[in-house]
């Protein structure tokens, strides 16, 4: 009799610790989840970032004067 009820004892308490462990584990997933989303929107914005500064490089950088201004006027 008493083997049975500590072995009722312990299976409460595995069925409790399999239900804390998945928590833990649908939790973890829901953080890698988030992770993976937020990656992937940052590899996004580094591809426009890159984009944009490659359309700025191309622009023509010829040499501009600026002597024309108002503190090298010879007059």
């Amino acid at each position: 009799m008493a083997t049975l009820i500590s072995s009722l004892n312990l299976m409460l308490s595995t069925s409790q610790l399999t239900i804390v462990l998945i928590v833990t584990a649908s939790i973890f997933l829901v953080f890698i989840v988030i992770a993976i989303i937020k990656t992937y929107k940052l590899n996004a914005e580094n591809k426009r970032l890159t984009e944009l500064d490659n359309l700025k490089s191309e622009e023509d950088n010829s040499y501009k004067d600026f002597t024309e201004g108002h503190l090298y006027d010879n007059k």
